[in-house]
Formats: structure tokens, sequence, C-alpha cells
């Protein structure tokens, strides 16, 4: 679809508010360990990977809403609207 906006995470931001890699974290994630290999092995809190992981989840709904606002938007544009009484205007 077009009219989708790409949606980036600012995880040089979450890194600096965390104070650790989140794109190691976020590629552990996607190779499927759990929360607790992820914590043995960087050594983050699984209290801190269980708040990153709600930040990310966050952004991303945030995102998603303002693609569902810039569509309904989209749809209720004014448009033709069809003349009941005189059709020949």
């Amino acid at each position: 679809m077009s009219g989708r906006l790409p949606w980036k995470l600012d995880e040089r931001t979450l890194s600096k508010k965390y104070r650790t890699d989140v794109n190691r974290l976020i590629r552990a994630w996607k190779k499927g360990l759990s929360d607790q290999e992820i914590s043995f092995r960087t050594g983050v809190k699984p209290s801190t990977l269980h708040l990153i992981k709600q930040d990310i989840e966050l952004d991303h709904r945030r995102h998603r809403l303002a693609e569902k606002k810039q569509a309904l938007a989209q749809a209720q544009a004014p448009g033709q609207y069809q003349i009941f009484f005189n059709p020949h205007l």
C-alpha cells in the first residue's frame, strides 16, 4: 500500500534511556530467545527488558493509530454529492 507510512523505531533514544544496546535485544527477540536467556547473556535485568518491550509496543501502537487516523481522514474527504432535486445542474 502506497499510503502507508514506514515505521522506524528510534533505537538510539531507547538505548540512551536504558543504557543498553536495544538493537541487539531486538535481534535476540527476533531469533526467538526468551527474556531469561537474553537477560543472562546481556546482563540486562528482566524488568528492564519488560520496560523496553513495552516502549517498543507503545511506539508501534501509536504509529498504527496515526495510520488509521490518516486513512479515515482521506476516506472522509469531501467528494461529489448527488443532487436529487435538479440533476441537470
